[in-house]
């Protein structure tokens, strides 16, 4: 992935009123996420390995934010409600499965509150993504987050769909699927609400 594309990316994020922000590692990009988060907000987060690989969690923890941690439930109901109070986190932490050059994000979720959050709820939603979600357009990203994220993520999640065993996606109809939503996200609505931290190196699927 050259300097073009990530600089394609950049200004097709902005024209699109994303804040968008570089960062050479993993590293830098938890601490420039720190700074975006004011020291006052509720912070809670979507399913991200991209946010458990570079410590977010745990700086947070640290500082002494107030969190929504679905992971603390002691109960599949516990587990749900934390998730319904994420939505009205002031921020939301998430990745994206892929980012196109042409501005935008494009994510699919299984329970729905990730691409909820991102849509409505949380005042400041930051999205940290390495560069290996960059996709040439929009249907290549589609692509990606179909036949790429989505088989990872299942088999990380040890879910018994098609895509776990082929690494492709079967549009399946199971039970356990985790692609329940497709979400294209275009704009930042109001602008800047939606941050993208693009990371010079690949992180998550």
């Amino acid at each position: 992935m050259d300097s073009q594309m990530l600089s394609t990316a950049v200004k097709a994020l902005k024209s699109h009123f994303f804040d968008v922000y570089t960062c050479k590692t993993g590293e830098e990009a938890a601490q420039l996420a720190m700074r975006l988060i004011p020291s006052d907000h509720t912070v809670s987060w979507g399913g991200s390995t991209t946010i458990d690989t570079i410590g977010l969690k745990d700086r947070l923890r640290q500082a002494g934010y107030r969190l929504i941690d679905r992971d603390t439930a002691k109960t599949p109901q516990e587990r749900k409600e934390l998730m319904r109070q994420g939505l009205l986190a002031d921020t939301f932490l998430t990745s994206a499965n892929a980012i196109s050059l042409d501005g935008y994000l494009v994510n699919i979720d299984g329970n729905g509150n990730r691409v909820a959050a991102m849509c409505y709820g949380p005042s400041n939603v930051v999205v940290i993504a390495g560069i290996n979600k960059l996709a040439p357009d929009l249907a290549s990203a589609q692509d990606r987050a179909r036949n790429v994220a989505a088989p990872q993520n299942a088999q990380r999640l040890q879910k018994p769909t098609p895509c776990v065993s082929t690494g492709q996606c079967h549009d399946c109809l199971s039970p356990e699927t985790i692609c329940s939503y497709f979400l294209n996200t275009r704009i930042s609505s109001p602008p800047g609400r939606i941050k993208v931290i693009l990371v010079e190196e690949p992180l998550g699927y």
